[in-house]
């Protein structure tokens, strides 16, 4: 098991060391020039098709979700525990400047969700129940053509793994811990007690995510629509008041992150030691675990959306990322570097203990360790559902049946309940490198695929009639296959 473990935590390191880091920025700045910066020329736009049509009302048709539910199915997947230890992780190892580093792969990264999350809808296709299911797999094997699947088989293969650990015990055994801190905050006693509710805990989110789950695609789609806002509000409501609390200090706070961002060494203390390289891994390594981009896995929500055109959706990706990375990680960072307790763990590994510390500074320890435990509660629960989606989508496209659906939910609920009794050190890791091997195939398929979304581009912002999703599937039957798409030069 040691030697398991070592050979674990190697492959993790090498898998989320420098190289993969600058592949997954360098294909967003590539696709940022391939696009013109679609992410900053039509921001305005963005921001117009996706905030403007939060509270819109559209009749969904039968096996999808609307636009926003998509969205919103994937932000659960994305604003997670990530949001808070993995920023406190981020600036305790790398110091402030790992925040701007982290804003900069955010930048890069929305164009590349922007870019996954196109391909995803332009190369969907319906199951056998009549759901649109899409995601890297599908693009890989619609759009690159069948001689590449293999390549979207190892995807499937990852993720369908990887929702075990990273979408499921790992978050399950977050809200057991966090919420257990409240418990002792109160009564120290109750350590002794921990193992039990740990259990109950298990039994009670099991139950839930069985409830959602079992009610298909649009139920998932409209528990995310509901609690992702919610708690989004919560958390930045909450994470403001203590900014607030400290807004004399927010001009030294981005002084710090700027000059932490290219001279960690110049702010001394616990970051004496500190090299650009640092500031810059912990930034970008934890921007991209929060918002996911070029891992692949929330374009399999985005597939589901019932949009007329695959651009469209492709704004509610960056969109995603902004609203991820941009704001909540960054009000996460402002609440704690203002709070001034960040200085002490310079040097160390931090999680929410750190986060906990800088509300205490407004809220008190034992309602910042309710605050704390309850947002965390509500992003990790939120990321359980989107995995069981993601899981589930790629066991079908394994198994090529819609009858893996059931089992495959009933054996990923169970493990809810392992997950929050157990120490999960190892599973963390293995769940941690899995994601990084997902990024392989996805950013090969990214890349190749780049020209269909520049054609997709010039015919979304063409004064021709548009290309909807319909009269594309329409097309590519008549020509013998959506595989054969990507071959034919008729639809430009």
């Amino acid at each position: 098991m040691k030697a398991f473990t070592d050979f674990i935590n190697t492959l993790n390191g090498f898998m989320w060391g420098p190289v993969m880091l600058a592949l997954l920025v360098g294909t967003g700045i590539f696709l940022s020039f391939r696009s013109g910066f679609i992410q900053f020329r039509k921001f305005g736009l963005i921001m117009k098709e996706t905030v403007g049509k939060l509270f819109s009302k559209t009749e969904v048709k039968e096996g999808s979700l609307s636009p926003v539910q998509a969205m919103t199915t994937a932000l659960a997947g994305t604003v997670g525990t990530g949001n808070i230890a993995g920023v406190t992780g981020a600036i305790a190892l790398g110091g402030p400047g790992a925040v701007f580093w982290m804003w900069i792969s955010a930048l890069f990264g929305m164009c590349t969700k922007f870019t996954e999350v196109t391909l995803s809808v332009r190369f969907r296709q319906k199951n056998d129940k009549g759901d649109w299911v899409g995601g890297p797999m599908y693009y890989i094997k619609n759009g690159l053509g069948k001689k590449w699947k293999w390549l979207g088989t190892l995807f499937a293969l990852f993720a369908m793994i990887a929702a075990f650990g990273i979408g499921n015990m790992t978050q399950v055994n977050t809200i057991a811990t966090s919420v257990g801190t409240i418990f002792t905050a109160f009564n120290p006693a109750m350590q002794a007690s921990l193992p039990k509710i740990y259990l109950i805990i298990g039994i009670i989110i099991a139950i839930l995510t069985a409830l959602v789950l079992f009610g298909g695609l649009q139920r998932i789609g409209a528990t995310t629509e509901k609690l992702v806002p919610v708690m989004a509000i919560v958390y930045i409501v909450t994470a403001l008041v203590v900014i607030f609390t400290h807004v004399t200090v927010l001009g030294s706070v981005f002084h710090d992150i700027f000059v932490g961002a290219f001279n960690p060494r110049a702010l001394g203390g616990g970051l004496a030691g500190t090299v650009i390289m640092q500031a810059m891994k912990a930034g970008i390594g934890r921007g991209v675990f929060s918002n996911e981009a070029g891992l692949g896995s929330a374009p399999i929500a985005h597939a589901a959306a019932d949009t007329d055109h695959p651009i469209r959706q492709g704004f509610f990706g960056a969109f995603e990322v902004f609203a991820d990375t941009i704001v909540i990680c960054t009000m996460t960072a402002l609440a704690v570097l203002a709070s001034g307790k960040a200085v002490g763990f310079y040097g160390k590994t931090a999680g929410t203990d750190l986060t906990i510390q800088a509300f205490s500074t407004t809220f008190g320890s034992k309602l910042s360790a309710i605050i704390i435990a309850t947002c965390i509660a509500m992003f990790a629960f939120s990321t359980v559902l989107s995995w069981a989606l993601y899981g589930t989508r790629c066991a079908e496209f394994l198994f090529k049946s819609t009858k893996v659906i059931k089992p495959y939910q009933i054996v990923f609920i169970l493990f809810i309940v392992v997950g929050a009794t157990m120490e999960l050190d190892l599973a963390w890791t293995v769940a941690d490198t899995l994601n990084a091997m997902m990024a392989i195939p996805n950013l090969i398929a990214i890349l190749a695929l780049s020209p269909e979304v520049i054609r997709l581009m010039k015919d979304f912002f063409s004064d021709r009639p548009k290309l909807t999703t319909e009269n594309l599937q329409s097309w590519a039957q008549e020509e013998g296959g959506i595989e054969n798409v990507h071959t034919k030069e008729k639809l430009s």
